[in-house]
């Protein structure tokens, strides 16, 4: 029986739907995720439509492998036009909406046009309902999940929410399901609000199952017997340990990158977190690792039911702002969570205001009498709610840093730290200087998580690294730029693309974590019954990565926008690294040897003919 896509498109101005079946031999070119999500967009949007308008189309993609039984193989995909970049924008959760969604029939759901008002889509299985949200519209995230369920009389539905932010178009607005697992970068929050869409709501009772069952259950038996939990710092500190690791290796964003060492980082560290405020350690669908933070500060209201600070919300708030508070940063972790709000550029625009504060660019007149002095915790969790309320200066810095350095000016331009328009996660390219070329050539502007860093390309050698199937055996060092470290990201780059097409974990997945590719190959091909290879499966990473890149360039995206901000080619001000920067010269020359790797012009940065052939895209126009 062929394997085909089962797609739900959802028609929020008629409040119909329909289905659409993808045949096999598109669902084995892309697997679902990401690859498919952009197959979609480049298919169903014509360029130059207005993010936030109802011409926009907001898809999100399961997997052939989600919703089974592997760990780290929950996590799925959304995407639309992104109105913080206007460009392509994809996010991946991890949670339990996708393997839900797939339990009740579906592959994904593609969602056009904008609903005349607040609209809840229900799925129970092939059931398909277009509810009223206008209980729930201008409701925090807590307040709409207990509401939904009491409402359908279920405690076990997944929800997927746009919040608060998503409603008054924050332009970073995030989608979150399970109050806890966030579709977090690219602003897709605010597409879900500008179409009048509260939330998707689904219920299955249908799990997928293997084809070959017994080949399926093998991988199953290898994870386990290679993954030790009591070992595994994912499991142990979660994503909270990168705090004193940066710390220590002078790269800890601090004062809107222009530190990389920070007073406070003991206290807001993961370590910190496990010895005071931790309650437990919070899962995904099927996954042993449980790398998720559950934290309670009672006297603050901060509850576990919102889980608790990622490494990215401490060091976006904490560090970059100067805030050594952790009990103050486990109550705007609550709050992002809330309002449904991108922990990274929430803290990166806060940061740009501080900064904008100490230069007098932004003044006490404008907000409100807020004092936006570097470290005080009680005006960055006033942000927070200005911003996703659109209050005061709130609605300025709603717009993120790029758009509103262009409306302020007065130089507050160099503070606005952002490629395309998506302000920087927490890891400074200036100590593992392959991450310039992840942050300026990532489709959906400045991402940390579209290959492995550098400090892991240092681990390579001929024997037993899980990156010697890829040919990566010889260890590179963290601040080199060149030939070399191109090469390993563009392998690297692959690795990671696959991983959020086939939706498997990057906590999980080889090199951070035990499940290396080729047995993750076997299961996709157990579950499958195909006979996929290596090669084909880095042929899928490609191909997405190929995909987004043409959707921009329709976009009007050229290498001019392959760039770092100026902040990246100035030394470090303090730490182990201080004084150390991405060099100009050897980046622009780095990005140009990527060009000619990926086959595209090194002129326009357009894929080639030959290169879309190769990856079977010749339907598709560069």
């Amino acid at each position: 029986m062929p394997l085909t896509a089962k797609l739900l498109h959802l028609d929020l101005n008629a409040r119909q739907s329909r289905v659409e079946e993808v045949p096999e031999n598109i669902v084995r070119r892309h697997l679902g995720g990401g690859a498919m999500a952009a197959w979609l967009l480049l298919r169903e949007l014509k360029p130059g439509v207005d993010p936030l308008g109802p011409d926009n189309v907001l898809v999100f993609m399961t997997s052939v492998i989600n919703g089974l039984s592997l760990s780290g193989t929950n996590r799925y995909t959304a995407a639309a036009k992104s109105p913080l970049t206007g460009g392509y924008g994809e996010s991946e959760a991890g949670g339990w909406w996708g393997p839900e969604l797939r339990a009740a029939g579906w592959d994904g759901v593609v969602v056009h046009g904008r609903a005349e008002a607040p609209t809840y889509v229900w799925i129970k299985d092939d059931k398909v309902e277009f509810r009223d949200a206008g209980a729930y519209w201008g409701k925090l995230s807590g307040e709409v999940q207990d509401g939904l369920e009491a409402e359908l009389g279920d405690k076990r539905i997944r929800v997927m929410q746009c919040g608060v932010a998503g409603e008054k178009l924050v332009r970073f607005a995030a989608i979150v399901n399970q109050l806890k697992h966030f579709h977090g970068r690219s602003g897709l929050g605010a597409v879900m609000g500008s179409k009048n869409l509260k939330a998707i709501v689904v219920r299955g009772s249908k799990p997928p199952a293997a084809v070959d069952k017994d080949e399926a259950k093998n991988k199953l038996v290898w994870f386990k017997g290679h993954y030790d939990r009591a070992k595994d710092r994912f499991h142990q500190l979660g994503s909270s340990s990168g705090v004193l690791a940066l710390e220590a290796s002078g790269i800890l964003p601090t004062r809107n990158f222009r530190d990389g060492s920070f007073e406070g980082a003991r206290e807001i560290s993961g370590q910190k977190m496990r010895d005071t405020i931790l309650t437990d350690r919070g899962t995904c669908y099927a996954c042993a690792v449980a790398c998720k933070r559950e934290v309670e500060v009672k006297e603050l209201g901060v509850t576990p039911k919102y889980g608790g600070p990622e490494y990215e919300t401490l060091a976006a708030s904490g560090s970059l702002c100067g805030v050594s508070d952790l009990n103050a940063l486990a109550l705007i972790n609550q709050l992002h969570a809330q309002y449904v709000l991108d922990s990274i550029s929430t803290g990166a625009v806060t940061a740009f205001a501080m900064e904008c504060w100490e230069h007098g660019i932004i003044t006490p007149q404008m907000t409100g009498g807020l004092d936006l002095t570097w470290g005080n915790a009680d005006a960055v969790i006033q942000l927070v709610h200005m911003i996703g309320k659109r209050e005061g200066i709130g609605d300025l810095l709603a717009e993120g840093v790029k758009r509103a350095a262009e409306k302020l000016g007065k130089g507050s331009e160099k503070f606005a730290l952002h490629v395309k328009g998506q302000e920087l996660p927490m890891h400074d390219p200036r100590g593992k200087k392959g991450l310039s070329l992840a942050y300026a050539l990532s489709p959906t502007g400045a991402d940390h998580m579209e290959a492995p860093h550098d400090p892991l390309y240092a681990g390579f050698h001929p024997t037993g690294h899980s990156m010697g199937v890829l040919g990566l055996i010889e260890p590179l060092d963290p601040l080199d730029l060149d030939a070399k470290k191109v090469r390993a990201f563009f392998e690297t780059q692959k690795v990671w693309s696959f991983y959020n097409s086939v939706g498997m974990c990057d906590f999980v997945g080889a090199p951070l974590n035990v499940m290396e590719l080729s047995p993750l190959i076997d299961y996709i091909n157990g579950v499958t019954g195909w006979n996929m290879s290596l090669y084909e499966a880095m042929k899928v990473g490609e191909r997405n990565n190929t995909l987004a890149r043409v959707f921009n360039n329709r976009e009007g995206f050229t290498p001019k926008d392959d760039v770092l901000p100026d902040r990246m080619h100035e030394g470090i001000g303090n730490g182990a690294l201080k004084g150390s920067l991405v060099e100009r010269d050897k980046f622009i020359a780095a990005r140009r040897t990527y060009y000619e790797m990926a086959g595209w012009d090194p002129e326009t940065g357009k894929p080639t003919a030959s290169k879309l052939a190769e990856l079977g895209l010749t339907d598709v126009k560069a």
